[in-house]
């Protein structure tokens, strides 16, 4: 991890394009799983996960699609060390909140955040992030669940833009 300017930043080693499994199997094992183990998550693993779900993959152009080509949505990080906000164009992890709040998450080894500027197409961008990542941890056998119960856990204590809200948590693990 690298320190600048007192705010933390993490960056994240170069996504691996080449792992996984073919779509079409990853389509047909992708469930959920809530039950995971104490397996951590791998920095590379987090990296390439990142990647799939809204990473920068050709000149600007994002892994998800979004209408009209609106990239405000943001996608934060629950570790167990902090809260972290991915930047996309650097491919690293920017420290938001130094506090632990991984228990309030389920205990999950790691969580996403989804928010957006509530625009009237928002929700449905997040589902395409959401769905990527589902499919990426399909590929490589990494657990994950959708919920809106963990909404307002951080609904008041994440720095996002004016008129942003929280849509959608995702965890993730290796399971049980």
């Amino acid at each position: 991890m690298t320190v600048i300017a007192n705010q933390s930043i993490q960056n994240l080693p170069t996504p691996d394009k080449t792992g996984g499994k073919p779509l079409m199997l990853a389509l047909a094992e992708r469930k959920t799983i809530r039950d995971f183990s104490d397996k951590p998550i791998a920095e590379q693993t987090l990296s390439d996960l990142l990647w799939a779900t809204w990473g920068m993959n050709r000149d600007g152009w994002r892994t998800a699609p979004t209408s009209m080509n609106n990239q405000q949505m943001i996608v934060f990080v629950v570790k167990p060390d902090g809260i972290w906000r991915y930047n996309a164009s650097q491919h690293q992890l920017e420290k938001v909140l130094e506090q632990s709040y991984y228990a309030a998450f389920g205990g999950a080894p790691l969580t996403f955040i989804y928010a957006g500027s509530q625009g009237k197409y928002d929700a449905l961008s997040i589902g395409a992030l959401y769905q990527n990542a589902g499919l990426y941890c399909a590929s490589v056998g990494l657990g994950n669940v959708i919920e809106t119960n963990h909404n307002q856990v951080l609904a008041n204590r994440l720095p996002m833009p004016v008129g942003y809200k929280i849509y959608i948590t995702q965890s993730f693990g290796w399971p049980a």
